[in-house]
């Protein structure tokens, strides 16, 4: 029987650290963590105190909750697309948990106001085929073919198909706010 995988993948510290040009001393330094405490850590040689976790953490930029999913978390997620329709608008969507990616397509004349309920996400749309009209408050952009925008989607806003189209929606997480 093959050993259990560890809990925790630390080596993802390596990959941080080579990933913002540090040396196991530079790390050390910047955390105050020792360095040998960081080499067991990315061998998995030795766990991790909540303490040391958020010294590190904050070393990269980031919180001891992110580096310790970071850790927990196997590199890929894979999930299935699901389809569903909002008026005349079709989309397939896929899921995470920072982001949210849908392929839609809608006839000419075909009007959504708020496809779906948002979190305090941003929202990218790019038109791949055709042309759509983007509502918002204060303003309204037509694209083409090839044409993106970026918005702030807790903002009510209608989409307008003005021809026939295919889109690309991105709802993107934002960072947490403090």
């Amino acid at each position: 029987m093959p050993p259990a995988a560890p809990k925790f993948d630390f080596s993802v510290l390596r990959r941080l650290r080579e990933q913002h040009d540090l040396t196991l001393a530079n790390l050390s330094e910047t955390s105050g963590v020792s360095a040998g405490v960081i080499s067991k850590l990315e061998r998995n040689q030795q766990s991790a105190e909540l303490d040391t976790l958020y010294r590190l953490a904050r070393a990269f930029g980031m919180s001891a909750t992110d580096l310790l999913a970071l850790a927990e978390s196997p590199l890929a997620h894979r999930t299935e697309e699901k389809s569903y329709r909002s008026g005349e608008f079709k989309f397939r969507q896929v899921k995470y948990a920072n982001a949210v990616a849908l392929l839609g397509s809608a006839p000419a004349g075909a009007k959504v106001s708020r496809p779906e309920i948002h979190h305090d996400d941003t929202e990218v749309c790019w038109v791949t085929t055709g042309k759509l009209r983007l509502s918002l408050p204060h303003e309204d952009c037509v694209l083409a073919a090839g044409e993106s925008i970026q918005f702030d989607a807790i903002q009510q806003h209608t989409y307008e198909a003005l021809a026939d189209c295919e889109f690309v929606i991105l709802h993107l997480r934002k960072d947490k706010r403090y």
